[in-house]
């Protein structure tokens, strides 16, 4: 039997610090956490930075650096740094360092870097060993030597092998979500179907129960199925909860790809122990080529933003018309005064307080006491964006309805208006690449951090 213990969803999100306490003192074998996603857009990738902060995440690892020590069990993140990106990986290693030397610690920590140098990628591309996933774009050299950032989501045989080399913390890029949860079961030989389904379970903490914020879950891994247990005493895994989380971030409610591989769990059975545990078994996992995903990021112009406020409710009511007349006279004014074809560029006005999350898909309009204006301008490069925004800002701040009518002014927040976004990232990789040697498009590496 495997004991896992997860304290949250994601590595900078918090978690309900009693609930862990109760989590070590159950002895379990080891602590996974994943570290990041790709819910937050491609930006994090391309620059190969984390969108948590570096003081939330110090302040969390080290409680998880100390409940590792407690339990004498190897900790290891996925995904480290949001994107899994080289960098990110580095950059919480110098964060572990810091904690090791403050905090009078020693580890054995193993680094396992998922980045890709486009050659390796160009290669098996032209090998025919990369294969687009559905509406996957249409990829070239090019499109790869664009990339700032690949990587390859690792999955249970490179978390496996970095916990073979005997390290107290495992800091990974990006792997699958559930591949460091599944590793130390398949590992010791507890079933696969289990421990493939439990870690996906389990890949966001407590969110598989009645009390998601939480954080903390338990899950014990066997011969013939797993347990789920939340560490909140007022939590609860009811089989309703546990089996819909197979609809959580994936398209098919019974079917998992992952590196190597398959889970079916149209045979499970979800089974409540209690008021609190569930019980499931009747998982497969089923073997198949040895394929890992690739995501990558490149830069596809830049942009500059600006916000106005509009108030009048004349101006209220009529917003939509007023967005749309100054849309084409900043495009128009960008083609003949900047030269830019109008395909090299794009003015974009959403109104905050109308429809600016669904757009034309909104259906309710009631009609709000004010609206934000947010201008957003993407041009080739960061100058053009810059110009292009100072061309959008007079509109925003005077343009009225119509040319008969004295000019209306509107409210800045701040000023200046216009702010430098910087560089405009797009995920341009959604295929997977077939390996011989499940390492041999990874990194590993053992660091002995702190003091003796």
């Amino acid at each position: 039997m495997t004991r896992v213990l997860v304290p949250t969803g994601a590595l900078g999100l918090g978690y309900d610090r009693a609930a862990l306490d109760r989590g070590v003192a159950m002895r379990p074998d080891i602590i996974a956490v994943d570290g990041g996603s790709t819910d937050s857009g491609p930006s994090y990738l391309g620059l190969g930075v984390s969108k948590y902060s570096r003081a939330a995440t110090k302040a969390e690892w080290r409680e998880l650096m100390q409940a590792r020590a407690a339990a004498g069990v190897p900790l290891v993140i996925g995904t480290a740094g949001t994107c899994g990106a080289d960098a990110a990986v580095d950059w919480l290693l110098d964060i572990t360092r810091e904690i090791a030397a403050e905090d009078g610690m020693r580890a054995r920590v193993a680094t396992l870097r998922s980045g890709q140098p486009a050659g390796r990628v160009k290669a098996a591309l032209a090998a025919g060993r990369v294969r687009a996933l559905p509406a996957a774009p249409e990829i070239s050299d090019g499109v790869i030597d664009a990339c700032t950032n690949i990587v390859a989501l690792a999955g249970v045989e490179q978390v496996a092998a970095a916990l073979a080399t005997g390290a107290d913390i495992v800091i990974a890029g990006r792997t699958t979500d559930t591949a460091i949860i599944a590793a130390l079961p398949i590992l010791r030989g507890d079933h696969a179907g289990a421990a493939w389904h439990g870690a996906k379970v389990g890949e966001c903490g407590a969110l598989a129960t009645t009390h998601p914020n939480s954080g903390v879950i338990q899950i014990d891994f066997d011969a013939t199925g797993f347990t789920v247990e939340p560490m909140l005493p007022e939590a609860a895994a009811t089989p309703y909860t546990v089996s819909a989380h197979m609809l959580y971030e994936n398209s098919d409610p019974f079917i998992l790809y992952e590196p190597g591989g398959h889970l079916d769990v149209t045979g499970s059975d979800y089974r409540a122990l209690d008021g609190r545990r569930v019980r499931v078994e009747g998982s497969r996992w089923v073997p198949g080529r040895y394929t890992v995903k690739l995501e990558g990021a490149r830069v596809v112009g830049h942009q500059a933003v600006g916000l106005a406020v509009i108030r009048d409710r004349r101006y209220v009511q009529n917003a939509r018309a007023w967005a749309a007349d100054v849309t084409a006279q900043v495009c128009q004014k960008i083609r003949a005064r900047m030269g830019l074809a109008a395909e090299e560029f794009a003015v974009e006005l959403r109104l905050i307080g109308m429809d600016a999350t669904l757009g034309a898909l909104e259906t309710r309009h009631e009609m709000p006491l004010e609206v934000g204006v947010l201008g957003i301008v993407t041009c080739p490069t960061a100058e053009q964006a810059a110009e292009a925004a100072k061309m959008l800002n007079p509109y925003l701040l005077h343009h009225p309805l119509t040319e008969d009518e004295p000019m209306p002014t509107f409210a800045f927040p701040f000023s200046p208006a216009e702010m430098q976004r910087g560089a405009l990232y797009e995920f341009c990789l959604n295929h997977v690449m077939e390996l011989d040697d499940p390492m041999e498009a990874f990194v590993l590496d053992v660091h002995e951090v702190g003091h003796a």
